[in-house]
C-alpha cells in the first residue's frame, strides 16, 4: 500500500513543479514589475512598426515550415515514407497544439496517431516517427546553447554573474559532446539497445540533417521574438537565444499550457537589463499570438476538415470507420483554453488598479475573479482526465467571471477571451465521459467531509472580502504576498484557499475504480456481453456505464487486460481508462494483450505502445512481415515494461504450448 502511495507521489511530481513554477514567476513579476500599466503595454505593442511585424510573420511561417520536414524524415526513418503534404498536416496539427497544451508527448503524438494511422502507419511506425521528432528538438536547442555558452558565458544574464565560467564551459562543450556522440553512434553501430530493447539509429547523413533542421528550427522561432524587440545595446542575437533558450526549457520543464506565465517571466528577467518591461511584454505578446494562437486555430480548422473528409469517406463506404468517435484535438483545445482563461482571471489585477470603489462589484474587485481563475485550473486539470462534472463546473465559472467583468463595466476584452473559451468547450460534452468521485459510487465520508469543507470555506472566504475589499489589486494571492496585511490574515486566506481547491479536486477527481473479482456471475457478465470468458482471469472491470467490460490478471508488477473491451461501443473507451486508473491505485502499470487495431488512438492517448503480435500472441519484431500482417497487438509502457513482458509472455507459450501464452 505504501509503495502504491509513493509511485502515485512521484506521478504527480510534473503537475506540482508546474505550479510551483508558475507561483514563483507570479511572485516576481508581482515584486519586480507590480507599477507596469496596461496602458503602457498596450502603446508599446502600437508602437510595433509594420516591417517588424511583417518579418516576424515570415519567422512563424518559416519555423512551422522547418518542423513540417521533422515529420517528414521521420517517416522515412520510420520506414513508411507519406506525401509532403500529408506529413506537412500531421506536423502542423500536432506542433500547433502540443505548443499551447505543453504536453508535447501526449497531445502531439495523440494527433500523429490519428492522422497517420489512417495513411496506413503502423503502430510502430507511428511511434518511430513521434521519437525521431521529439528528440530533433533537443539535437538543435543543445548545439545552439553550447555554442552559445563557449562563445559567450559570460554574457547570459544572471547565469554568467553567478556560475562559475569553467562550469559554463564545461556545460557547453558535454552539450555539444552529446551530439556528437549521436552522430557518432549512428555511424558506428547503427542502433544501441536501450533496457534490452534495440533501437535503431538514423542513417549518420539523416542525423546530420535531422541536426541542421533542428538548430534552423530552433534560430526561426527564437528571430520572431528578436525581430520584435526594439534595438537594444549590448543586447546581440546570439546573447538572446541563450535568453530564448533558457526561458523555453523553464517554460516546458513547468509541463503548464504554452509554458503560460513561466516562460514570459524568464523572458522578462532576461531581458530587463536591456529593455524596458512595457517592450518587452508587448513583443512577448505578439510573438505567442503568431507562435501559438493563430496557428492553433488554423490547425484546428484543418483537423476538423480532415475529420469531415474521413467522416465523409466512411460513410460512402469507401472505407471503415473506426470504432471510436471522440474529437481529441477538440477536448485538448478545451482543456487549454479553460486553463488559460483561469491563468488570465488569476493575472487579471495585474497590470492595472482597480477602478474606484463604487458599485458592490468594484468593491469585490479582483478577489472573486481571482478565485474563479483558480478553481478554473482546477477544472482544467479534471477535463484533462475527461471528468464530465469539469466540463459543467468549468462552463458555470466562466460564465460567473463574464458576469463579474461586465459588472465593473471597465475592460472588456477579458469578456472576448472567456466567450472564446465557452464556444470551445460548450459543444463537446460527449468528450468528457468520465464520471465525478461524488457522482459514482456510494455517497461516502470523503465526499461529505469534502463538500462541508467546501461551503465552511465559501464562508470564510466572504468575510475575507469584506475585509480586503479596499486593498487595491486584492486578488487573493496577492493578499496573501502583501507586506501592508497582518501575516495572520494572509496566512488564514492561503489556507482558506488551499483547502477550498483541495475539496473541489477532491469532489471533482475520477472515483475510485471498483473491479468485481472473476467468479460465476462476472462469467455470465462476459457471456452476456457477448464474448467467451478467459480460462483464467483474477477480475473484471466494466466501464462508467456498466455496458461494457475487460477482465485482466495481475502479473508481478503489472495489470494485464486480456483483450480489448468487450460490449457497448460507448462504454469501451471508459474501461480502458477505468483498468489504467485500476492499476495506479494498486501501483501498477497497465498492459493490454491481444487488443485489434480498431482502439489503437485509445491506448496511445494514455501513453501506451502497440507492439505487433504473431498467430500466437508472442511479439514478433518490427518492421518483419509478420509485424505487417499482424492485426493483434501488446500494448504496454514500452520502455519500462516491454523486456519484462516479452521474457514473461516468452516463458508462459513454452509451458502453454500451441496455444501461446496462458499468463
Amino acid at each position: 500500500m505504501a509503495a502504491s502511495r509513493l509511485v502515485h507521489a512521484v506521478r504527480q511530481l510534473p503537475a506540482l513543479l508546474g505550479i510551483a513554477l508558475l507561483c514563483v514567476a507570479v511572485y516576481a513579476v508581482q515584486r519586480e514589475f507590480r507599477h507596469l500599466q496596461l496602458a503602457d503595454i498596450g502603446r508599446a505593442i502600437q508602437a510595433i512598426p509594420p516591417r517588424p511585424l511583417v518579418l516576424a510573420f515570415g519567422c512563424t511561417v518559416l519555423s512551422y515550415a522547418i518542423l513540417t520536414l521533422y515529420d517528414r524524415l521521420g517517416t522515412i526513418y520510420a520506414g513508411h515514407r507519406v506525401a509532403y503534404r500529408q506529413a506537412a498536416l500531421a506536423s502542423f496539427c500536432a506542433c500547433a497544439l502540443s505548443h499551447n497544451l505543453g504536453f508535447a508527448a501526449v497531445s502531439g503524438a495523440a494527433v500523429r496517431y490519428r492522422l497517420y494511422s489512417h495513411w496506413g502507419m503502423t503502430p510502430i511506425e507511428v511511434g518511430k516517427t513521434i521519437a525521431f521528432c521529439s528528440l530533433t528538438f533537443g539535437l538543435g536547442a543543445m548545439v545552439l546553447g553550447g555554442s552559445i555558452l563557449l562563445a559567450m558565458p559570460d554574457a547570459l544574464p544572471y547565469v554568467g554573474d553567478h556560475v562559475p565560467r569553467p562550469v559554463l564551459l564545461a556545460a557547453g562543450a558535454l552539450l555539444l559532446a552529446v551530439v556528437a556522440l549521436y552522430v557518432g553512434l549512428a555511424a558506428l553501430l547503427g542502433a544501441v539497445r536501450v533496457r534490452g530493447h534495440r533501437i535503431a539509429l538514423p542513417h549518420p547523413s539523416m542525423a546530420v540533417v535531422q541536426i541542421g533542421l533542428a538548430v534552423a528550427d530552433v534560430a526561426a522561432a527564437a528571430t520572431i521574438l528578436w525581430i520584435l524587440l526594439p534595438p537594444a545595446p549590448g543586447l546581440g542575437w546570439l546573447l538572446f537565444v541563450g535568453i530564448y533558450l533558457a526561458a523555453y526549457s523553464a517554460g516546458l520543464a513547468a509541463n503548464l499550457p504554452g509554458g503560460l506565465g513561466v516562460f514570459d517571466t524568464a523572458v522578462l528577467f532576461g531581458l530587463h537589463p536591456f529593455l524596458p518591461a512595457p517592450r518587452i511584454i508587448a513583443a512577448i505578446a505578439v510573438f505567442r499570438l503568431y507562435y501559438y494562437v493563430i496557428p492553433l486555430f488554423l490547425a484546428g480548422t484543418l483537423f476538423a476538415a480532415n475529420e469531415m473528409l474521413l467522416r465523409r469517406t466512411w460513410a460512402a463506404g469507401t472505407a471503415s470507420a473506426p470504432r471510436w468517435s471522440e474529437p481529441d484535438f477538440a477536448a485538448a483545445a478545451a482543456s487549454s483554453a479553460v486553463a488559460l482563461s483561469g491563468v488570465l482571471l488569476l493575472g487579471l489585477g495585474l497590470l492595472a488598479p482597480n477602478a474606484a470603489l463604487e458599485t458592490p462589484v468594484h468593491q469585490i474587485g479582483e478577489f472573486v475573479p481571482s478565485l474563479i481563475g483558480a478553481g478554473l485550473v482546477v477544472m482544467a486539470f479534471g477535463l484533462i482526465r475527461r471528468v464530465n462534472l469539469a466540463w459543467s463546473g468549468a462552463l458555470v465559472l466562466l460564465v460567473a467571471a463574464i458576469g463579474f467583468i461586465l459588472g465593473e463595466g471597465e475592460r472588456l476584452w477579458p469578456v472576448g477571451v472567456l466567450l472564446l473559451a465557452i464556444l470551445v468547450l460548450a459543444p463537446f460534452r460527449g468528450c468528457f465521459y468520465r464520471h465525478a468521485r461524488l457522482l459514482s459510487g456510494p455517497f461516502d465520508r470523503t465526499s461529505a467531509l469534502s463538500l462541508l469543507a467546501l461551503a465552511a470555506c465559501g464562508v470564510a472566504l466572504a468575510g475575507f472580502r469584506v475585509r480586503v475589499h479596499a486593498i487595491p489589486r486584492n486578488a487573493f494571492w496577492e493578499v496573501v504576498l502583501s507586506s501592508s496585511v497582518s501575516w495572520t490574515l494572509r496566512a488564514s486566506l492561503a489556507l482558506v484557499v488551499i483547502l477550498a481547491l483541495g475539496a473541489v479536486w477532491l469532489l471533482l477527481r475520477p472515483g475510485r475504480v471498483r473491479w468485481r473479482p472473476f467468479d460465476v456471475e462476472a462469467r455470465l457478465r462476459l457471456l452476456m456481453l457477448g464474448t467467451t470468458p478467459p480460462d483464467r482471469a483474477d477480475g473484471l472491470v466494466f466501464g462508467e456505464a456498466e455496458r461494457a467490460a475487460v477482465s485482466f490478471r495481475r502479473v508481478g508488477k503489472l495489470l494485464v487486460a486480456l483483450g480489448d473491451p468487450v460490449g457497448a461501443e460507448s462504454d469501451k473507451i471508459s474501461a480502458i481508462w477505468r483498468l489504467r486508473d485500476l492499476a495506479r491505485q494498486e501501483g501498477r502499470d497497465p498492459a493490454f494483450w491481444r487488443t485489434g487495431p480498431a482502439l489503437l488512438k485509445v491506448y496511445n492517448d494514455l501513453g501506451l505502445t502497440a507492439l505487433p503480435l504473431g498467430p500466437k500472441g508472442l511479439p514478433v519484431p518490427e518492421g518483419s512481415i509478420a509485424a505487417r500482417a499482424s492485426r493483434e497487438y501488446l500494448v504496454c509502457v514500452a520502455e519500462r515494461d516491454y523486456p519484462a513482458l516479452s521474457e514473461m509472455m516468452a516463458r508462459s507459450a513454452r509451458r502453454g504450448g500451441e496455444t501461446g501464452p496462458s499468463w
